[in-house]
């Protein structure tokens, strides 16, 4: 089965010359987190003086060094170094998923070309974890195409409805916010058609700087000038949620220190935060995890799939319901912080499910 992966590349030029040098950051990513050459080298599959030229010429290049070694000490990144990671680690939470949406789009082009056409399933879903996870199991899937765009959680249900994809994901808060959801899922929920799919819950909250220095416990903290926030873009649910929950705690957005600006994944808040240009921001745990960050629990969310009743009953959409329902998979999930598999493949229908799900 055709995959396309389309990867950003830093390449470096300084002006008046032809030369130009691409960094693997993948390389000083390792050098930090383990403090080992040798094991940076293992994890490129390079021998260890192939890593050590590069890392020289590296240096000779921006006319700083980026890796400090000391005897008995192991190595780490320089200032410099540490600059160049963490402006990776942003960028590549930053672009990632733009870069799927883009290959899928590619993908979905040519593959009507192609003598070998397995049934795709085209997915539109807020990004997240559970999702991703999800794409890794079908991937391995012989026969099952995924055609997965990041779209928001409104605009996802719109797909479905307007038939532009095969399954929409949906997620809602518990408690008192949970009804401003439902609300507004309403509007493109067909009850004689759609059936919702559970899928996970996970964990909503801040994310802070490991330690908490500035003690942020709290969306209040949050309006302190000395907290930097980064917040996600208008178009995310997450975004949206962040939203009601100012508006429920009586909070001016205006009051935060830096609420305009924005990122477009949970992985790219975190990783601003992580390399010191902000101090919080809102998102799930599993992302707080990642980059080493602290988490202050707000809220859970349900995260749910909506289908229309005919592809329920087809063979690629039942091989999906196995796969979530699997052990596999649930304990693939179990290793995501702050996501839990809870009543995973379970079907429901549309009125069942607004009565079930109302109030929670």
């Amino acid at each position: 089965m055709l995959q396309i992966e389309i990867e950003a590349v830093w390449r470096f030029r300084r002006e008046g010359s032809p030369r130009t040098v691409v960094v693997m950051l993948g390389v000083l990513n390792e050098i930090r987190k383990t403090g080992k050459i040798t094991s940076a080298a293992s994890d490129a599959h390079l021998s260890y003086r192939h890593v050590w030229n590069l890392i020289e010429q590296w240096s000779e290049f921006f006319g700083t060094p980026l890796v400090e070694t000391q005897r008995g000490k192991g190595s780490k990144l320089t200032p410099f170094g540490e600059r160049l990671v963490w402006a990776g680690e942003r960028m590549q939470a930053r672009l990632g998923p733009q870069l799927e949406n883009l290959a899928q789009e590619l993908a979905s082009e040519i593959k009507p070309f192609l003598e070998q056409r397995p049934s795709v399933i085209r997915v539109h879903a807020s990004h997240g974890f559970a999702v991703a996870k999800l794409r890794e199991f079908l991937d391995r899937e012989p026969g099952i195409g995924v055609d997965l765009r990041y779209v928001s959680n409104q605009h996802s249900l719109v797909s479905l409805a307007q038939g532009a994809c095969d399954l929409s994901g949906l997620h809602l808060p518990h408690g008192a916010l949970r009804a401003q959801g439902i609300k507004a899922a309403r509007e493109w929920l067909d009850p004689r058609e759609d059936r919702i799919i559970n899928f996970v819950t996970r964990e909503m909250g801040l994310m802070v700087a490991r330690g908490n220095p500035l003690r942020i416990a709290s969306l209040d903290d949050l309006t302190k000038p000395t907290v930097r926030f980064v917040n996600r873009d208008h178009d995310s649910g997450t975004r949206l949620l962040f939203d009601q929950l100012l508006a429920a705690n009586g909070i001016d957005e205006s009051r935060i220190n830096g609420a305009q600006q924005i990122e477009f994944t949970h992985a790219a808040v975190a990783a601003y935060v992580a390399s010191g240009m902000a101090d919080a921001c809102f998102g799930v745990e599993a992302a707080a995890r990642q980059f080493g960050l602290d988490f202050i629990r707000i809220l859970t969310e349900d995260y749910f799939f909506v289908c229309k009743r005919a592809f329920l009953d087809t063979a690629p959409m039942q091989r999906i319901l196995e796969i979530i329902r699997s052990h596999d998979f649930r304990a693939a999930i179990a290793t995501l912080p702050g996501y839990t598999a809870s009543d995973t493949g379970e079907v429901t229908g549309v009125k069942a499910f607004l009565e079930m799900h109302a109030v929670r």
